[in-house]
């Protein structure tokens, strides 16, 4: 069982490998749902020891990517692949919101050994399952989904389907709304093996990463993964 911790900042990523995290997610423009961070950003995480996966979204809003923001993204992906990022996060599509298969076989491409994670562009695909299998045609390794629901609690019927059909072929990860109060249902209502939080509070303030909930997740994963 694993829990990536999307960060928003080199506070918030020590904060998730001090309270257990097994991964983070960087970001940057909270504001807009997560946008490219910098590159010394990227340095810094890397250099804790934690795996970073880097998300490379160079603006918030769709997933419908002009020629020069499709270049800037792919720039990014090569970035992460030169700093010796273990994975990166992204994702393309097409103006009917289906995946764009192309694009994501070039994300794979230029990351190389990096494990390519497709955010939750996903959750915009009118057909799952179809999308699902582009994704693992395009040699991406995992995506993160809420089961194209507002959050993983409710889409978590969707979620188990997808884990099913998977097959191990790609991991699918819940994530949206996922908290300690509900992911020990998540782990037994979804059959998944990794979880995505912010694990962001009230208590925090802004987009900080909460050390106690990281701690309360990795308590209810693994009391869930039983």
């Amino acid at each position: 069982m694993l829990l990536e911790v999307c960060a928003y900042s080199l506070a918030s990523c020590i904060t998730a490998q001090k309270a257990g995290a097994h991964r983070v997610e960087l970001c940057a423009g909270p504001e807009v749902g997560g946008t490219t961070p910098a590159q010394g950003s990227i340095i810094a995480a890397l250099e804790l020891g934690i795996p970073v996966f880097p998300l490379a979204r160079p603006r918030g809003g769709d997933f419908l990517y002009g020629p020069d923001e499709w270049v800037e993204l792919l720039r990014t992906v090569r970035m992460c692949r030169r700093l010796g990022c273990p994975g990166v996060v992204a994702g393309a599509q097409l103006s009917d919101r289906r995946l764009d298969a192309g694009r994501m076989c070039r994300i794979v491409d230029a990351a190389g050994p990096m494990s390519v994670t497709c955010h939750k562009v996903f959750d915009q695909v009118p057909n799952d399952d179809e999308a699902l299998e582009t994704l693992i045609g395009s040699g991406c390794r995992r995506v993160l989904t809420s089961g194209l629901a507002a959050n993983a609690l409710s889409g978590a019927r969707t979620l188990h389907r997808l884990v099913a059909s998977s097959g191990g072929r790609i991991t699918v990860m819940p994530g949206g709304g996922v908290r300690s109060t509900n992911i020990r249902e998540l782990v037994l209502a979804t059959g998944a093996r990794e979880f995505h939080s912010s694990a962001i509070t009230g208590g925090t303030g802004g987009f900080r990463t909460d050390e106690a909930e990281v701690r309360a997740l990795i308590v209810g994963l693994n009391q869930g993964g039983g």
